[in-house]
Parts: structure tokens; C-alpha cells; sequence
């Protein structure tokens, strides 16, 4: 497994080890020991997984404490552009954000932890993207930016006007507005 560190401290993009043959592929996509070896210490308590359309965008999300979660993601089909945004308050890269390309054929994997937005859109149709969190889902510990923030300046790699959202994310604030529970 080859971990990449980020520029910005704690995001961490995993390659795992990929056996090719005749019949397809084998890889680990989580193994607690190699996590831990690499600072990822969590437990993991739910799955999750969407099946998307191209240009769908669902985010950019979080949990506040205690509630918060951390994200272990990666796509099994088709292509996403995954966007993590730091909003830890004492962190030097505030408000600064990391995009990396998932897909079903590069099997690279996004490790988010708990003190980021996080989000993406999808680049392709019928994309399945599946996640591991550490916390369960809190309804009212919801928060979250508007996707096309000015401030954050995120380039989805996508035409806006070509961007599906959920009812809920246009409603989310702008991050002028945003007040970090982190």
C-alpha cells in the first residue's frame, strides 16, 4: 500500500497493492493493521455507498462534534472529483481545500478526517462511490458550504450548469458565513 501525503496535513490519498490477472483483480481496501500504521487509528461503524449520475454533486458536508466524522472513500465505478476542505480553526491551511481524482480503474482511495467539509461530483454516468465512516449519521449535526463558494474558489473540473444538486444542498450557507465547530 503507498500512502500520499497532501499538501495539506492529515488528508491522505492510499494506493493500495492491486493483483492483476486473467480473471480481473484482487486488492485489500482496508486493513486495520496497515491503517494504523499510517496514522489512520479510527474504527469504522457504517458503509456507505450512491450510485450516481454525471455531474451529480453532493456536498460539501461534515458532522460537528460529537458526532463528527472521519471518511475512508473511494469509487468502484466510474470517476469522481473528491474535494476536502479544512475547517479546523487552528489548522495553518484553514478554508484551504484538496481535490483528488477517484476512479474505478486508478482504485486510489481518500482519507478525510473529522475537521473537513467534504464533497464531489461525479465525472462520469453511473458512478458508484462507497465510504467508510467512523461516526454514525446525526441529522442535526449537519453542516455545510455551498459547493460553488467564492471564497473556497473549488474547481470541479465541470460545467456548472451541467451540476445536480439535492434540495438540501442549495440551501447550505456560503463560507463567509460559516461558523467551524472544529
Amino acid at each position: 500500500m503507498n500512502i500520499i501525503e497532501t499538501p495539506i496535513k492529515d488528508l491522505l490519498i492510499i494506493e493500495p497493492k492491486v493483483w492483476k490477472d486473467d480473471r480481473g483483480y484482487f486488492y485489500e481496501s482496508y486493513n486495520e493493521k496497515l491503517f494504523k500504521e499510517f496514522g489512520i487509528s479510527y474504527s469504522f461503524v457504517q458503509d456507505n455507498q450512491s450510485f450516481s449520475q454525471k455531474g451529480t454533486l453532493r456536498g460539501l458536508h461534515a458532522q460537528a462534534n460529537p458526532f463528527a466524522q472521519g471518511k475512508l472513500v473511494r469509487v468502484i465505478q466510474g470517476k469522481v472529483l473528491d474535494v476536502a476542505v479544512d475547517i479546523r480553526k487552528d489548522s495553518p491551511t484553514y478554508g484551504q481545500h484538496y481535490s483528488v481524482e477517484l476512479t474505478g480503474d486508478n482504485f486510489r482511495m481518500f482519507w478525510v478526517p473529522p475537521g473537513f467539509l467534504h464533497g464531489f461530483v461525479t465525472l462520469e454516468d453511473q458512478t458508484i462511490f462507497t465510504y467508510k465512516v467512523t461516526g454514525f449519521y446525526d441529522k442535526n449535526s449537519e453542516i455545510g458550504v455551498m459547493w460553488d463558494d467564492k471564497v473556497l474558489n473549488i474547481d470541479w473540473k465541470i460545467d456548472n450548469n451541467e451540476v445536480i444538486l439535492s434540495d438540501k444542498d442549495k440551501q447550505l450557507s456560503n463560507f463567509k458565513h460559516f461558523e467551524s465547530p472544529f
